[in-house]
């Protein structure tokens, strides 16, 4: 099966460009491709010929009403960072084009361009910057916020040393509200020693989250492994990185409301860059659920304190869980769209690993 030709100027040379291209039909039927197109979607020539665009992918933040409209007024446009699964289950980020054609049928040309390895380098140095930025503002926050706090607590503990019992409950309800205050600003600031770190296993301390979220498993939720056995022993703090991986795993367990499943998966990269900095080896964990994904409304934010996508939560968990991997010289990453949400968990595998700071 070959491809009709296009009556284009200069068409010819298509094949050799790095930008992925197509031509849709009225009904988006793919009518033309270029090699490249072949090689981003990972589909063979005669699979990608008459597809139906849309059913290119398990799931795109670009919709089919977008590029019938185009057909329609001839306008054409373009969106960045458009979200999109492919049917082998990569998620890849694209910035996508269309524009009307002038052809004795309606089409529409259709450009793609994978953004995803650009976007995750400027998004971790923002991240980053952002992290330290929040970082200082909390503490700074929190020594104006404790020490008139340890003020109000001691007048109160003194105030109601005369007073009579039914008087006390005044007292006594402000001595609470200052140590409910105080914790809060306590969790905001984290853990204040450095990583004590040793030679551990990295699959020990995943199966340790395991063993402490089926404990207490608010839903049916079903854990899947998925470990990579060529990860060696590593220099790391087994109790700060259980910890950050534990809030992940709480949030994927409180988002399967309705149950699910969660999938706590290894992998090692090669010459893998965090933070500016090569690494000969990268260990990486991901967390992947099948929930209704995050509200794009805090994607952004994320790993804010007091960002939380839960009634009445305090968006504590992931900022803590930031804070713990920096200090190992890593970072954490989160993909998600209805349906699945992937955090990944990236630490570096060398003796003398990067003190990131708190």
């Amino acid at each position: 099966m070959t491809q009709p030709a296009l009556n284009l100027a200069g068409i010819d040379y298509a094949n050799h460009l790095t930008t992925a291209i197509m031509v849709l039909d009225a009904q988006l039927q793919v009518q033309y491709f270029n090699t490249a197109c072949c090689a981003l979607l990972s589909i063979g020539e005669k699979r990608l010929l008459n597809q139906y665009f849309p059913a290119l992918f398990q799931f795109s933040e670009l919709h089919a009403s977008r590029l019938l409209s185009t057909l329609s007024t001839k306008q054409g446009f373009g969106i960045s960072d458009v979200h999109t699964v492919l049917p082998d289950g990569r998620h890849i980020l694209l910035d996508i084009t269309a524009s009307s054609l002038e052809t004795e049928q309606a089409s529409v040309l259709v450009e793609l361009k994978q953004v995803d390895q650009q976007r995750k380098i400027s998004m971790e140095s923002l991240q980053q910057h952002q992290h330290l930025a929040a970082r200082e503002l909390i503490r700074g926050l929190a020594h104006e916020i404790k020490n008139p706090l340890g003020g109000l607590r001691g007048a109160a503990q003194l105030l109601e040393e005369s007073l009579n019992d039914e008087q006390k409950e005044y007292t006594q309800l402000i001595i609470a509200q200052a140590d409910r205050l105080r914790n809060l600003v306590d969790r905001l600031l984290g853990p204040y020693k450095p990583p004590q770190r040793s030679l551990a296993n990295l699959h020990q301390i995943i199966e340790r989250v395991c063993q402490l979220a089926q404990m207490d498993n608010p839903s049916d939720v079903q854990f899947c492994r998925d470990y990579d056995p060529s990860i060696p022993d590593f220099l790391l703090d087994p109790e700060l990185i259980e910890q950050a991986l534990l809030n992940i795993v709480r949030n994927a367990q409180q988002a399967l409301t309705q149950g699910g499943d969660i999938t706590l998966q290894s992998r090692i990269l090669h010459q893998h860059t965090i933070h500016g900095r090569r690494h000969r080896l990268v260990a990486t964990i991901k967390v992947i659920d099948n929930g209704p994904g995050i509200p794009p409304e805090i994607k952004d934010t994320l790993f804010y304190p007091m960002v939380s996508g839960k009634p009445g939560g305090t968006g504590l968990g992931l900022s803590i869980a930031q804070t713990l991997i920096h200090q190992h010289g890593g970072w954490i990453d989160c993909d998600s769209w209805p349906g699945r949400t992937e955090f990944t968990l990236y630490l570096p595998i060398n003796s003398t690993a990067h003190h990131a700071g708190a």
